[in-house]
């Protein structure tokens, strides 16, 4: 998690340091070039945890102006400059704030001041035990529902394609049918439940030269809605090196965020399981399948979907290994 940590006083700024030893992050005091809040947006935008030292007041109102979504905002925890109290203030259980809260307290002797109602009654939080399976919640909205029935003394359901180890918590159980879920762990949400995506997938590309973004998100836009994949679930891409100086490739991989895999076509032959083989693919490359091949070693894992061709795009899904289990808590 990447952190920083602005205070206002110097004995504040001692803290954010001594801090920044237990949980590691940049810190900066306001003052001259660090203004409140030009610093709040730079830090906003590209850091997972924000901690102010100094009053929750002041932490609210520099953060109001750039909250977005439980799914997309930072943690952000103010801990008062004497280190009494840890306050999340945003994003507690999908951003990770309740548990830098703990964190942060464990590390100054402070109290956490953890106010979610489903921490303080001691029940399951459907989007913290996301956080804890590495998954992307596809709808944030519908996370009230699941805690609402919880915390309404009600059980829910869940439906998973894997098996999750260990004891579901209080509340939790199978549901009968996939349909009948009220949460579900999958890569191909269908229906009206709480969708849970793991991250653990890799896209496979292939594409003729000169390819542009566009059409390579046009393609992909197709490929995820005939399959019902959710596209949150890929981590990074992968294709052959003969690919790597694509600037079309290099500008959707970098849309998405995602790092690149590239693998000489030798490489791409020791890959382990069953291929889509192309014989012009063969003649042009080296290798007679590209996109499964290298989602497939960057995965180091299985083929999920098989290559899929258009317009001179190829791709496919594989995954890395996942091990879900029922542990929420931190």
């Amino acid at each position: 998690m990447s952190r920083a940590y602005l205070a206002f006083t110097a004995k504040g700024e001692a803290l954010a340091h001594r801090l920044a030893e237990a949980l590691p992050g940049s810190v900066s005091r306001c003052g001259g070039d660090v203004t409140l809040k030009g610093w709040t947006a730079e830090h906003f935008a590209q850091d997972e945890a924000l901690i102010f030292v100094g009053a929750v007041g002041i932490a609210v109102r520099a953060i109001a102006p750039h909250c977005r979504s439980k799914a997309a905002d930072p943690a952000v925890v103010a801990v008062d400059e004497g280190g009494n109290f840890a306050v999340p203030l945003l994003s507690g259980h999908l951003g990770g704030a309740n548990a830098l809260a703990r964190a942060l307290a464990k590390a100054c002797g402070a109290v956490p001041v953890i106010t979610t109602a489903t921490d303080g009654r001691g029940v399951f939080a459907v989007d913290e035990w996301a956080r804890h399976q590495n998954c992307a919640v596809a709808e944030p909205e519908r996370i009230r529902c699941v805690s609402g029935a919880l915390l309404a003394g009600q059980s829910v359901c869940y439906a998973a394609d894997w098996a999750v180890s260990g004891t579901p918590p209080a509340g939790v159980e199978p549901a009968a049918a996939a349909d009948r879920a009220d949460f579900a762990l999958t890569l191909t949400p269908t229906g009206e439940a709480l969708h849970l995506i793991p991250r653990l997938a890799v896209l496979g590309v292939g594409c003729k030269r000169g390819t542009t973004a566009e059409k390579l998100e046009t393609a992909f836009a197709a490929f995820c809605a005939e399959h019902h994949f959710a596209p949150q679930g890929i981590v990074r891409a992968a294709s052959i090196d003969l690919k790597k100086d694509e600037p079309g490739l290099a500008a959707f991989c970098r849309a998405h965020g995602w790092k690149m895999d590239f693998y000489t076509a030798a490489a791409l032959r020791t890959a382990k399981g069953c291929f889509t083989s192309s014989g012009f693919v063969q003649s042009i490359t080296g290798v007679d399948n590209v996109c499964e091949r290298a989602a497939v070693l960057a995965a180091d894992g299985v083929l999920f979907i098989p290559k899929w061709a258009r317009d001179g795009v190829t791709l496919a899904v594989a995954l890395a290994p996942f091990a879900p289990d029922w542990r929420w808590k931190t």
